[in-house]
């Protein structure tokens, strides 16, 4: 089966971008990975984080997409295309096996990376840091499973194929986006090339991406289910990561409150 053949591919692909960008570095501010996660906790930068996840591209644009596909009953009619015609996999049970798979690339990416980054130069510095970093990229994970669950069982839309009623929203991609996001920020704690950093960063989009059309090729989720998914495994993931591994990186909005008559204010900054 073609399934059989490519997936190997994809964990190879996987365990070759590990060892592509292994390399021992440290962050902008001289500290290792997971050194300073979770505490202290600034509520700045949690706000920050927010807004940044909720104004990003990688979630407003699926949620726009989603809605668009409601209009004139374009989900359900490339729905029934792709399972008519599974251009990319070949048949839905391929596209099903395929889904698996590729998802799994990518949490073996994800979760792998963290453990050849550099996180302090003894084993009393190294450990607690894991420790604290992985907390973060857990917790991410699971409140993306956990959201996603819940919305699937407060939904219920019935999948293309009638097998269920938990078509909404797809978590095979939810898990997908969300992995892709925690691998593609974890690039940044390594010493890489410029060069290479982006081409990375587009591959596990893509192969999230993959994920979410193989599960519409195999009749599992409408489009919509896939998109918003991606938009859910993003948003709440880079808001997490971003908000609690405290990391020396400049926001792309500003997030302050300031003092005026009778009340307070709220300014939003945006750099592009």
């Amino acid at each position: 089966m073609l399934s059989r053949k490519i997936a190997p591919a994809a964990l190879s692909a996987a365990v070759a971008v590990l060892l592509l960008i292994a390399g021992c570095g440290t962050l902008e501010n001289g500290r290792g990975w997971g050194q300073d996660a979770i505490f202290p906790i600034n509520g700045q930068r949690v706000a920050r984080a927010a807004c940044d996840a909720f104004f990003s591209p990688q979630t407003l644009l699926p949620l726009a997409g989603a809605l668009a596909l409601q209009i004139d009953g374009f989900d359900q009619k490339i729905s029934d295309w792709a399972v008519g015609h599974t251009p990319i996999f070949g048949s839905p049970s391929n596209a099903d096996i395929m889904s698996d798979y590729l998802r799994d690339a990518l949490i073996l990416e994800a979760l792998g990376m963290p453990l050849m980054t550099p996180s302090g130069d003894t084993l009393g510095e190294w450990g607690p840091a894991k420790l604290k970093g992985y907390a973060v990229e857990f917790g991410a994970i699971g409140a993306v499973g956990a959201v996603t669950e819940g919305l699937k069982v407060g939904m219920h839309r019935h999948r293309p194929d009638g097998s269920d009623d938990m078509s909404f929203p797809s978590g095979h991609t939810s898990a997908a986006f969300s992995c892709a996001t925690l691998a593609n920020r974890n690039l940044y704690s390594f010493d890489g090339s410029e060069d290479v950093r982006p081409v990375l960063e587009i591959a596990n989009t893509v192969l999230a991406a993959g994920v979410g059309w193989a599960r519409v090729e195999g009749g599992k989720h409408y489009p919509s289910d896939v998109l918003v998914g991606a938009a859910l495994g993003h948003f709440l993931t880079a808001f997490i990561h971003d908000a609690f591994m405290n990391l020396p990186k400049d926001s792309k909005v500003d997030f302050d409150f300031f003092p005026v008559e009778n009340g307070g204010g709220i300014e939003l900054t945006f750099r592009f």
